[in-house]
């Protein structure tokens, strides 16, 4: 029957291209993303928005997987860090053991002396003689040198990067190429300690550098100051070191100096720096205080010398010198000048004092 055999044959092929299509159709659907899928099916107005409800599905899910990530990190991240808690470096009194010296007065510091200027008379002292890095302290004989020098306070001076402190790493607004005149430096550094300007001041001395140190040894021994060494103008070498008794007879000597007195006590002072203006603040809060009439004081700090200060002062009728050496605190130096301020201002004008000798 060959008509029916291409009838079969006919209807096998059609069957066989309907199964073809099929099976091809079946395969694009499968192929095609879910959005394209969506969007076929949902031409009405639905397909925007169920698009935007998959998508806002999708963000949330991909957000909050992000943050639980990331809060995993962290927590990883804290477990794999060790905290590890350097302690201070100790000062050479601290190693010493004259932090453990107790006082009459409960003071901080591990050396203090406190005299009457006018008659020499000790009124308090604690471990007076014991020599210890002064810091910053340096700073008042510089200041001394530089004024006794009689150089011109408004020649320019040019910062250098000879001047910027290698010894500790200490920071300074003072940039490398800035112009200042001599008296403003010198400002700077008895004010706010400021370390570039006074290894400024001693470079530019004539002779140089170790002139000036020189100069600053024998000042000191030409006032009898035997516990003392110079090494360079700023403090920051722990080499450069005294006693109470020799730093109170330094502030006696700077404080016959007018310019000393009237730099050292300054509040603040602002300096132009090309288009800008820099202020600079005493770093002793206590020449702002109405409770105090100082005359000259300074200030210093390394690890190695604790928290010092010097000052001339008036208390209670009385012009003091007060020396403290090796405090633990930056506000704790200030604190024992406060105990002491109000002690003698408690105790009679005649009163001989009291004596805590220790070596």
């Amino acid at each position: 029957m060959p008509g029916q055999t291409s009838l079969f044959q006919s209807g096998a092929m059609r069957f066989f291209y309907i199964v073809l299509t099929a099976s091809f159709l079946s395969m694009t659907l499968l192929a095609a993303p879910a959005g394209a899928a969506t969007r076929k099916k949902d031409d009405s107005g639905r397909t925007l928005a169920n698009s935007a409800k998959v998508k806002k599905a999708g963000t949330k899910t991909a957000v909050a997987v992000q943050r639980k990530n990331a809060k995993v990190g962290v927590a990883q991240k804290r477990r794999s860090v060790i905290q590890v808690s350097v302690p201070a470096r100790p000062s050479f009194g601290q190693v010493a053991g004259l932090r453990g010296v107790h006082d009459p007065l409960d003071l901080n510091s591990s050396v203090a002396l406190v005299i009457d200027q006018e008659t020499r008379e000790i009124l308090f002292s604690k471990n007076d003689r014991v020599v210890l890095p002064i810091a910053s302290l340096t700073k008042l004989m510089t200041g001394l040198i530089v004024t006794e020098s009689r150089l011109p306070l408004n020649e320019m001076i040019t910062i250098r990067q000879d001047d910027v402190d290698t010894e500790k790493g200490s920071r300074s607004r003072l940039q490398v190429g800035i112009e200042l005149s001599r008296g403003e430096l010198l400002h700077l550094a008895l004010m706010s300690s400021e370390n570039r300007a006074a290894h400024a001041l001693g470079r530019t001395h004539p002779g140089g550098l170790a002139v000036f140190v020189g100069l600053m040894n024998a000042r000191a021994q030409s006032l009898g100051m035997k516990d003392t060494r110079y090494t360079e103008p700023t403090g920051l070498s722990s080499n450069n070191q005294s006693s109470a008794k020799d730093l109170a007879t330094l502030v006696a000597a700077a404080y016959n100096d007018p310019k000393l007195r009237e730099l050292s006590t300054s509040p603040a002072h602002e300096v132009e720096i090309g288009n800008r203006t820099l202020q600079f603040n005493n770093t002793n809060r206590l020449v702002k205080s109405p409770s105090w009439d100082i005359g000259l004081q300074k200030t210093g700090y390394i690890s190695e010398a604790g928290q010092c200060l010097v000052m001339q002062a008036k208390v209670a009728g009385r012009k003091l010198i007060m020396v403290f050496l090796d405090s633990s605190g930056k506000l704790s130096r200030l604190a024992d000048a406060e105990r002491v301020r109000r002690w003698i201002e408690s105790a009679p004008v005649s009163t001989a004092g009291i004596r805590q000798v220790s070596s």
